[in-house]
């Protein structure tokens, strides 16, 4: 992994590359290349950013309408000049990039060496494209059935574009378990791993499915299934507008997206809830409502700050819906043998949608009968069409690596679907749930309040900038809030955090509290409040510093804190909505006063579409 970018076409392809892995940036990277068709095949790669890329590209190898370009991050082989994408065939008239991960690429590269195969990186993807060669040299076939072929042979996740020297009117594509977008323009083509890079230049895209290859050649795309079976595409109209994949005046995306989250809210919201009619409608759900309302468990599968929006869905449909929720992290639980029924519903929740360990977790989930329920936000990402139905966040692009409109926004769709099964079950009454859709309806101008003044936020940051721990306790809905919020913190300023249920800090941190321990409480007043306070205490009496997320006006925990931001009062289950966004402000302004790279935290990306 992580981006890949290609052009087919009457343009010169190498700034529609350029500009395309500039798009990827987000995703997070360590180094970049490209391979352009200009007479022969000319790769150039580099480690680091796409900048230093630039620098090495020679003039006259930009002169070509094809070319293919790749952002890695490292899996096998360090991040370096060598182990850059593209990779060569051995006769270097071949050229590869690849996404995903190979798992039998060492038996595969013992026996192409056996041959003669001499590999240059430490790279699986080198692998891929060394196979396609030895194929096309012990057969009397086109490079389309070459990697048809070899494709049969690999083990793994991938997505991949191929081109050779020997054909520049051709680019060969093709995607198993890692995404693959193709752009269709006017007697152009532009393939990508996510549509960042296309929108610019068109809004009509296919989205490969697992085993499919796209062969472009001569103005036409046609897409086969690796036995060999020509499919018809269906074309996606993209909605995505450029300027959202813009920062639009903010010095980052990270900065941007909180800001937009009274507007992605809001878009989450619109034509599902209605609160002067006392009106709340999921389609998705709807049409399996007699399967949500039979069901005996609810499983949330995910990973990372998705899982911890389905900890606060655990809160709300146990709350709300009284139905037997299970949390699972889609990394454990697809390697264990869990206890799935046919009556279960497994909600897997997915920014990009394309997580591979969710994407697995499902596929094990829909093999022993359960419906699958996906909370995606990327439209037609592989979660989405894998499920039997599902709910879109409608947040629009998340750019910054660090999850924040998107948490919001799963939150949001959760909510939704709690309140509407437990109208649906009776276990709601329906002025409570008048009353809770009325208070969710206010949610984004709550949230506009916090983002209007941010200076305590920004005063807490300096202060605490240069501390080595962090300790964020909760307690009820906001103890998911604790845990993404120190996941906030590791994740962009490298200070190490951990989350906690309030009460659990008897049984263990509370050992690490002393004067130099910065302590975050999400403590807004709800039915856990008293318990909190006695939590503060404890604190206190050891020297630690009090950081209190409290609702407006509420002076007991404020007089006894040492550094206080004030949320809107709020239901106590929509409370989730508001205390993430300071913790959200707070990592941000830690991270600037620490000189970070918010947008690109060091070794991570964006979509972990490798196990």
């Amino acid at each position: 992994m992580c981006g890949i970018v290609g052009y087919i076409g009457k343009r010169e392809a190498y700034p529609i590359i350029i500009k395309g892995l500039k798009r990827l940036e987000y995703r997070g990277y360590d180094s970049a290349g490209v391979a352009l068709l200009n007479g022969g095949l000319k790769v150039f790669k580099k480690k680091g950013k796409v900048s230093e890329l630039e620098g090495s590209v020679s003039a006259d190898a930009t002169k070509s309408n094809l070319g293919i370009g790749h952002t890695r991050w490292a899996t096998h082989g360090e991040p370096n000049d060598i182990n850059a994408h593209p990779h060569v065939s051995q006769n270097g008239k071949l050229a590869i990039i690849h996404n995903g991960i190979i798992e039998n690429y060492q038996s595969l590269k013992t026996e192409l060496e056996q041959k003669g195969h001499k590999f240059k990186s430490q790279t699986d993807s080198e692998v891929v494209i060394h196979l396609v060669e030895e194929i096309l040299l012990n057969n009397s076939c086109s490079l389309e059935e070459a990697v048809r072929l070899a494709l049969n042979e690999i083990i793994g996740a991938y997505a991949i574009c191929v081109i050779s020297e020997d054909d520049k009117s051709q680019l060969i594509a093709a995607r198993k378990g890692s995404p693959l977008v193709i752009g269709i323009g006017d007697g152009e083509f532009f393939v990508a791993s996510d549509a960042t890079p296309i929108i610019e230049y068109t809004n009509n895209v296919v989205y490969l499915d697992d085993y499919e290859i796209a062969i472009i050649r001569d103005g036409e795309l046609i897409v086969k299934s690796i036995e060999d079976v020509i499919k018809t595409p269906f074309i996606h109209k993209l909605e995505m507008e450029l300027e959202s994949i813009e920062k639009g005046g903010f010095p980052h995306f990270m900065l941007k997206e909180i800001y937009e989250q009274p507007k992605s809210i809001r878009d989450c919201l619109r034509g599902r809830l209605i609160a002067t009619d006392s009106h709340l409608n999921l389609n998705g759900m709807l049409q399996f409502m007699n399967k949500f309302t039979n069901a005996e468990r609810l499983i949330f599968v995910a990973c990372g700050t998705s899982w911890h929006a389905g900890l606060v869905a655990e809160y709300l449909f146990e709350d709300i819906a009284r139905v037997n929720v299970e949390v699972e992290y889609a990394s454990e639980f697809r390697y264990r043998n869990p206890v799935i029924r046919e009556n279960d519903i497994v909600v897997a929740i997915s920014q990009s949608g394309e997580t591979a360990d969710t994407l697995a977790a499902i596929e094990m989930a829909k093999s022993k009968g359960a419906t699958i329920f996906g909370v995606c936000n990327v439209v037609g990402s592989s979660i989405s069409r894998a499920s039997h139905a599902g709910a879109y966040i409608h947040a629009g692009p998340e750019i910054g690596v660090a999850s924040t409109k998107a948490f919001t926004g799963q939150v949001t769709v959760l909510t939704m679907m709690a309140l509407i099964l437990g109208l649906k079950k009776g276990t709601l009454t329906e002025n409570r749930f008048r009353e809770l859709i009325f208070a969710l309806d206010q949610i984004p101008n709550k949230i506009q309040k916090i983002l209007d003044d941010t200076s305590s936020v920004k005063k807490i940051a300096e202060t605490f900038q240069f501390a080595k721990n962090f300790l964020y306790l909760g307690r009820g809905y906001n103890f998911p809030v604790a845990l993404e919020g120190a996941l906030k913190l590791k994740e962009i300023s490298y200070i190490h955090a951990e989350g906690y249920p309030a009460a659990e800090m008897k049984h263990g941190p509370i050992a690490l509290i002393d004067e130099d321990m910065p302590v975050v409480f999400i403590a807004p007043k709800d039915s856990t409040y008293e318990k909190i306070i006695s939590n503060i205490q404890e604190v206190k009496a050891r020297k630690g510093k009090v950081i209190a997320i409290v609702t407006e006006g509420e002076k007991d925990i404020f007089n006894m804190s040492d550094y206080v931001v004030e949320i809107p009062a709020t239901e106590e289950c929509l409370q989730p909505l508001l205390s993430s966004i300071p913790l959200q402000l707070l990592s941000y302004y830690v991270a600037i006063n620490r000189g970070c790279n918010v947008d690109q935290p060091r070794n991570l990306a964006k979509s972990v579409t490798v196990e």
